[in-house]
């Protein structure tokens, strides 16, 4: 059986993409500030599978453009949306996810913020992620 890294490394790419690209952006964002938008959007979406109304949560600027970015890739890898191509040339819609398998891979993002910053401190998670994401 392949480990959960394996089996969504998409999922976790392109959420951590959206990441270091709000990070890329703003260079005063901290991976206590990641963790709360992880966690706020990971708690909507308990929500709605739990056929609640999610809490509101207070976000700052700094956090609402992570917020933003995450928000859109995990609602793109949910198959409610589609992102334009660069160039103008079309759209790209993958092959959905469930709210489970999305809730599981802001799980496992947590968990790597969560070590990243005990190795490197307030931007060790961001720093180890900016270094190695392709983009």
């Amino acid at each position: 059986m392949p480990a959960f890294e394996d089996e969504y490394l998409d999922v976790l790419q392109n959420i951590e993409a959206a990441i270091v690209d709000a990070y890329r952006n703003d260079g005063e964002l901290t991976d206590y500030d990641v963790d709360k938008v992880l966690n706020a959007v990971y708690l909507e979406y308990r929500a709605e599978a739990q056929g609640k109304t999610p809490s509101s949560v207070n976000l700052n600027e700094r956090t609402q453009q992570v917020y933003k970015r995450v928000k859109t890739m995990c609602e793109w890898r949910l198959g409610r949306t589609a992102l334009e191509i660069e160039d103008g040339s079309g759209r790209v819609a993958p092959l959905p996810k469930s709210l489970e398998e999305i809730m599981a891979c802001l799980k496992r993002i947590r968990k790597s913020v969560e070590f990243w910053s005990k190795e490197g401190g307030r931007r060790g998670y961001l720093e180890f992620i900016n270094e190695n994401i392709g983009m």
